[in-house]
């Protein structure tokens, strides 16, 4: 029988090993670090991979299992690895894939704590990176190179909300042995799919949307299962950035109501865009889809919907982005996004403040730049107090 969306979304994680939920309708939080062999002979034929069963929560266990099943299925993927943060998870990654003398091609826009990464291992281990526009075929083809190892996107970028051609950025990749790494946090799978338009790997932070209430901070990686399995025994066991069971099961709860969150999010973005578009103290403002028709016809092909988070620019520039923020009385001024709370965030004084200033302005990071993560509170309240903000902003 074929599950909708929510359906599914409802009944995941859905085995019913004996032992594993033994008829939990909640999956079960397995809250322990080690667990006991019923031999010495059965501990080592687990070490060597002879036996299934778990060892130590850090090498697996079955709460984090259960959520790497439900999160490889939604994508799509045939295996997952959760991880302590959406960085953790990003940056195993990354390490699995990239030796000395590699090059990773990378939108050019992302996510402050990714520009940090990848600056890293280009002064550690002389892996050289690429921001570029990765909007279409042609800017893609003209900036790949033989030693690219990576293509490595955000999509829709953080936080000018530009689309990347997935399928292009696929076929660039294939054709000199890269990987197509995508950060789906923005969009989720319910809006978007990137290993259905040719991404070798998701990353996302479940901190944001797939947890939904601000309480937890994790992370996960899907892919194959011979690459999540090489990811396993290397970068997650041996850095040791691993998820906590109790993590896993908040996320997992979390997931129940994913859909319904996405589409009142989506629904009450686009309200929020189409007001911000018509006040007089915006000067532009960046949703999925709204910005050119190249970009609508690249929402259309491969996102069902915006998302939560929207991108505006203010009239009066930096001090005019600081009078907004402190204007604000019901949206909270934090960083994250995809909790049931409005948060607003100032790029270029926040979570972009530590890029140089040359390369947010080519991230199209303009110092007036707003960062709206759309909650779950009655919309006309959001606009409301967006408004007494931005009257302020102008003074």
């Amino acid at each position: 029988m074929r599950k909708g969306l929510q359906t599914k979304l409802i009944h995941l994680p859905d085995s019913r090993e004996e032992g594993h939920l033994l008829g939990s309708i909640s999956p079960p939080l397995f809250q322990t670090s080690t667990f006991i062999f019923d031999s010495a002979e059965s501990g080592g034929r687990r070490f060597a991979g002879e036996e299934s069963g778990y060892i130590y929560t850090r090498l697996g266990n079955p709460t984090v299992r259960l959520f790497e099943e439900s999160i490889a299925e939604l994508e799509g993927g045939e295996d997952a690895a959760a991880f302590s943060s959406g960085m953790g998870a990003i940056s195993a990654v990354m390490l699995a894939l990239v030796h000395s003398g590699d090059h990773v091609l990378v939108s050019q826009g992302v996510y402050g704590c990714t520009y940090g990464l990848l600056e890293f291992l280009k002064n550690r281990f002389q892996v050289d990176y690429t921001l570029a526009d990765l909007t279409d075929e042609s800017s893609i083809r003209a900036q790949v190179r033989e030693n690219t190892r990576v293509i490595y996107v955000e999509t829709p970028i953080n936080p000018t909300m530009e689309l990347v051609d997935l399928a292009a950025s696929a076929r660039a990749a294939k054709e000199v042995g890269a990987r197509l790494v995508v950060d789906n946090t923005f969009a989720t799978p319910v809006l978007q799919r990137p290993i259905e338009h040719g991404a070798d790997v998701v990353v996302h932070s479940a901190t944001k949307y797939l947890g939904g209430h601000g309480d937890v901070i994790f992370g996960c990686a899907v892919g194959t299962a011979e690459f999540i399995g090489e990811v396993r025994r290397t970068t997650q066991k041996d850095f040791g950035g691993i998820a906590a069971p109790f993590d896993a099961w908040l996320v997992l709860r979390g997931m129940k109501t994913l859909g319904l969150r996405m589409d009142r999010h989506n629904a009450s973005a686009k309200a929020v865009v189409e007001w911000l578009q018509k006040h007089p103290a915006v000067e532009q403002v960046y949703y999925p889809g709204c910005t050119s028709t190249a970009q609508n016809l690249l929402f259309q092909r491969q996102m069902l919907g915006g998302g939560g988070v929207v991108g505006f620019v203010l009239k009066g520039g930096l001090e005019g982005g600081i009078r907004f923020m402190n204007a604000l009385t019901l949206c909270k001024r934090a960083v994250s996004l995809g909790e049931v709370h409005t948060l607003v965030e100032h790029p270029a004084s926040m979570t972009h403040s530590g890029i140089p200033a040359d390369v947010r302005h080519q991230m199209k990071i303009a110092d007036g730049l707003i960062r709206l993560a759309v909650g779950l509170e009655d919309v006309e309240d959001i606009l409301a107090d967006l408004d007494t903000a931005l009257q302020a902003s102008q003074r």
